[in-house]
């Protein structure tokens, strides 16, 4: 199957539309449709709706394989020229926007090399470092102690844990529970919690906690964590963090961890292997 009109596919399927597919991949409409028309061909089967442009049944199975694998190409396509083009002398780094915790941002300390540091979503970390486009990946998430996150696969991409710290449940100013010593999640799926990027999903506490509830107070679609310690003092609703970046009343049950793992492909001497052998040694848990 080819990857190109794999891509067109998905990105049509994405905007429901072909020529705002068009538009994002830099073709014309028309190709656009040919690309489709030929993928729909080779399968044998229609894969979209044109009116409205929605995923036919056999389209929505496609969409739910072509995402890996159009990230492990992505990956492999990296790695082979990673090794072709050997050490580069400078080091990009993305970062889910929890993952840079102080001992990872310690450990990116190069001397006189460059680095520069992203901030984008769990998946698109895993995307950004399998497509070659940043040399290291930081993602962060929850999980039980040593416990892998549960993240894209994107083949011959390595992940490591390098950082693990306990959680804390983040309160509106003079909340009444702000006194207790601990918290259980479940004690708390009938409160409102805060929808951020940068904090856990209510999706995520739900399937943690086991147990429903978890509504949403107030969604907030940046990462700025200011923004989110803001809104939760104001009352707009609780939300879970690492300790070492906010105050407030650890989580005691169920037992899980802010987790942040490495993420990198092959890495020749130089930078990227620098500081990942750093803190691969250190293993900055706290």
């Amino acid at each position: 199957m080819d990857p190109h009109l794999l891509r067109t596919f998905v990105t049509v399927a994405h905007w429901r539309s072909f020529s705002a597919a068009a538009e994002e991949l830099g073709y014309t409409q028309s190709a656009v449709s040919q690309q489709i028309a030929t993928l729909e061909a080779d399968l044998g089967l229609t894969l979209l709706h044109r009116r409205p442009v929605t995923p036919t049944p056999a389209g929505e199975r496609l969409l739910e394989h072509a995402a890996p694998l159009l990230l492990r190409h992505q990956a492999a396509r990296a790695d082979v020229l990673r090794a072709a083009t050997g050490p580069v002398e400078r080091l990009t780094v993305v970062a889910s926007p929890l993952a840079c915790t102080p001992a990872i941002a310690r450990g990116l300390v190069l001397g006189r090399s460059p680095v520069t540091l992203l901030t984008a979503g769990r998946e698109r970390v895993v995307e950004q470092v399998a497509s070659g486009a940043a040399d290291l990946g930081f993602a962060d998430g929850i999980a039980a102690p040593s416990d892998p996150l549960r993240l894209p696969d994107a083949g011959s991409l390595t992940g490591v844990g390098v950082a693990e710290e306990e959680l804390v449940v983040v309160l509106a100013d003079g909340h009444p529970l702000s006194r207790r010593r601990g918290l259980a999640l479940a004690d708390l799926a009938d409160a409102l919690w805060l929808q951020a990027p940068a904090a856990v999903s209510v999706e995520r506490l739900r399937e943690v906690a086991g147990v429903g509830g978890f509504r949403v107070g107030f969604r907030y679609d940046g990462d700025d964590l200011h923004t989110v310690l803001n809104l939760t003092a104001a009352g707009h609703g609780l939300t879970l963090l690492p300790a070492s970046v906010a105050t407030g009343v650890p989580l005691t049950a169920p037992r899980v961890v802010h987790r942040v793992e490495m993420l990198h492909g092959t890495l020749a001497p130089g930078p990227a292997m620098t500081v990942a052998d750093r803190l691969e040694r250190g293993r900055a848990v706290r």
